[in-house]
């Protein structure tokens, strides 16, 4: 039987297998966390994809992974928070990147970081301003800042935790405002011209397992105690903040 039909270009079977593997465990890790899972499969995904279709093919991916997870929590969704974000995350797309050029990247990383970590150590800063204005700001800095960097539901994080009556409210929305700011990127994409059906059979496979992950980190979820959950929230977002700062330091000739 010939199956070339599944050939991805610059990548075979063992490498779709593997990240796979890759997905199915950051979707997991995502759907108990709501954060950390994205930034870590663009980090793997990035030693064997170009980096002119790396983020287009990651979006596509986060895109499946946060539709599975909405299919699995859609009842917990805080719907208040998707308007906004959606105006915002179109006006940030539509901003270009005339004004992100002139932004270096390490300055750009080290702000993101630098902001994430300060919501999640003073939550009370995630709640300054009315909830519509403030999931709207939160949804154009999302989504302009993602045409670059692709995955900022690390931003996101902190401002849906900081509303959240508990923890599937918190993965839920996490999940509806990804899957509108991924959305509204692709469509960019497709306005600039990229093209990525080649590896239709790679981002097939990885949003198959990264659902499976979902599935099996929705059991967990329902099982996990609220105070181990934000424990555990606070801890990976200020890791993973941490880890912003020191590549914004490292990319900006500090050391």
């Amino acid at each position: 039987m010939d199956f070339s039909f599944l050939a991805v270009p610059g990548v075979d079977a063992l490498t779709i297998a593997l990240l796979g593997m890759a997905s199915f465990c950051t979707a997991l890790m995502g759907m108990l966390t709501g954060a950390g899972g994205g930034p870590i499969l663009l980090a793997l995904m990035a030693l064997v994809l170009p980096p002119a279709i790396l983020i287009p093919v990651h979006t596509v991916v986060q895109l499946g992974v946060s539709v599975s997870r909405i299919a699995l929590l859609r009842s917990f969704i805080m719907w208040q928070t998707v308007l906004p974000f959606v105006i915002g995350g179109i006006l940030g797309a539509a901003a270009g990147a005339p004004i992100f050029v002139s932004l270096p990247g390490p300055v750009l990383l080290g702000l993101i970081g630098a902001f994430v970590l300060l919501i999640a150590w003073m939550p009370k800063f995630g709640l300054i301003g009315p909830e519509k204005g403030r999931f709207g700001f939160v949804g154009f800095i999302a989504t302009f800042c993602g045409m670059f960097v692709s995955s900022t539901g690390l931003f996101i994080a902190p401002f849906v935790a900081s509303i959240s009556p508990e923890r599937r409210n918190y993965a839920a929305t996490v999940a509806a405002l990804g899957t509108t700011m991924h959305l509204i990127k692709l469509t960019a994409f497709g306005f600039i011209g990229f093209s990525i059906g080649a590896y239709l059979p790679l981002m097939a496979a990885m949003v198959g397992t990264a659902a499976l992950g979902n599935w099996v980190g929705r059991h967990i979820l329902v099982r996990l105690p609220e105070t181990v959950f934000r424990i555990v929230l606070k801890a990976l977002l200020t890791v993973l903040s941490l880890r912003l700062l020191w590549v914004a330091a490292r990319d900006g000739g500090l050391f």
